[in-house]
C-alpha cells in the first residue's frame, strides 16, 4: 500500500499471515514513570528481532509544533527530516510464537480514528488478546516487589485477575482508547501498569519493567529473557541501599515505608515482633516526600 493510497498508513511490503498474535503496546506520551514501560517495550522489541510492519501517517496523527520532526545537518547540508510516527512492528519469541508491538508517539489528534484504525488491522492480523504497558509513580518502598495493577474494559477478566484494582477518575491515554476499541471487536484486553516508588520516578527503574515482562509473559505464555532487566535491577537496588544506609535518618525513614507498606498487605508485625497498626505510622506519600528529597539531593 503506499502514501498515495487514501489510507491512514503504510504497510511494508504484505500483511504476514500470523497465528493469534498478541498485540503489545506502549505508546510514550503518557504517564510511564522512570520509563519503565518504554525500557520493557525496548526490551521486547529487541528480543523479538521485530521489523517495522506498518508506519502510520504523521500528517494525520501528529502534532508537529509538539513533536517536531529533526534535521540532519551536515556540513550544512540538510541531508535529511526524520519524522517521528507511531508503527505497528512483527517479531516472534524464543518459541516462534507471533507478536505485534504497537510503539512510537502517542497520536497528538484523531484519537478514535487511530484507535478503529489499529483495531481493524488487529482484525485482519488474527489479534485475539491486547496487552498495553504502563508505569506510575506510587507510595512503596523500593524493597518491596514492584506492585502492578490493571485497567480493562472487561469486568470478568478483572474478577479473575490478582492484580490491583483501582478506582479513580484520570486523564486517559491513548492506550485505553485502544482497551475499547479492540475490546468491542472481541479482543481481551488487558492494560498492566507498574507501581514505582515515588522518590525514584524520575530516575530509570529496571525492577519496574522486569516486572511488566514477567506479567506480560505471564498472561500470554510469550517466552521473553527477563533475566538482563533483572540484573540490573539488582544493581541498582545495592545502589539505592548503598545511598540510604549511610543516613541513619533516611534508614529509619525507610523502615517506616516499609512498615507501611507491610500492614497495608497484610503483615502486620515489625521486624522485631512489635505489633503495628496504622495511627503509629506516616503516611506513605509523607515518607516518599522525604525520601525523594533525599535522593534529589545526593545528586
Amino acid at each position: 500500500m503506499s502514501p498515495n493510497s487514501g489510507l491512514p498508513f503504510v504497510v511494508h511490503g504484505q500483511l504476514p499471515p500470523l497465528k493469534e498474535p498478541t498485540l503489545v503496546v506502549m505508546l510514550s506520551g503518557w504517564i510511564d514513570a522512570s520509563g519503565a514501560a518504554g525500557a520493557a517495550m525496548e526490551t521486547l522489541v529487541e528480543a523479538t528481532n521485530s521489523e517495522v510492519l506498518i508506519t502510520f501517517d504523521s500528517d494525520t496523527f501528529i502534532d508537529y509544533r509538539a513533536r517536531r520532526p529533526v534535521m540532519e545537518l551536515r556540513a550544512g547540508v540538510n541531508t535529511r527530516i526524520n519524522w517521528v510516527t507511531p508503527e505497528l512492528r512483527v517479531g516472534h519469541d524464543r518459541e516462534g510464537t507471533d507478536v505485534l508491538m504497537l510503539v512510537g508517539p502517542e497520536p497528538d489528534a484523531n484519537w478514535k480514528f487511530f484507535a478503529a484504525t489499529v483495531a481493524e488491522l488487529a482484525s485482519q492480523l488474527g489479534v485475539r488478546r491486547m496487552v498495553g504497558l504502563g508505569a506510575y509513580p506510587f507510595a512503596a518502598p523500593h524493597t518491596r516487589p514492584v506492585g502492578v495493577s490493571i485497567t480493562t474494559p472487561d469486568a470478568n477478566v478483572a474478577d479473575r485477575m490478582s492484580y490491583a484494582k483501582n478506582t479513580v477518575d484520570v486523564p486517559a491515554g491513548v492506550e485505553s482508547v485502544l482497551e475499547h476499541a479492540l475490546f468491542d471487536r472481541g479482543a481481551e484486553v488487558i492494560g498492566l501498569w507498574a507501581q514505582v516508588p515515588h522518590y525514584i520516578a524520575t530516575m530509570a527503574y529496571p525492577a519496574a519493567s522486569a516486572a511488566l515482562l514477567t506479567q506480560l509473559c505471564d498472561i500470554t505464555g510469550l517466552r521473553i529473557d527477563v533475566a538482563p532487566l533483572r540484573r540490573e535491577a539488582t544493581i541498582q537496588r545495592e545502589r539505592l541501599d548503598q545511598l540510604i544506609v549511610n543516613n541513619e535518618e533516611h534508614l529509619a525513614m525507610l523502615r517506616q515505608m516499609e512498615a507501611v507498606y507491610d500492614t497495608q498487605h497484610g503483615d502486620t508485625v515489625d521486624p522485631d515482633g512489635t505489633p503495628l497498626t496504622p495511627a503509629e505510622l506516616p503516611s506513605m506519600e509523607e515518607l516518599a516526600a522525604e525520601v525523594e528529597q533525599f535522593l534529589r539531593d545526593q545528586t
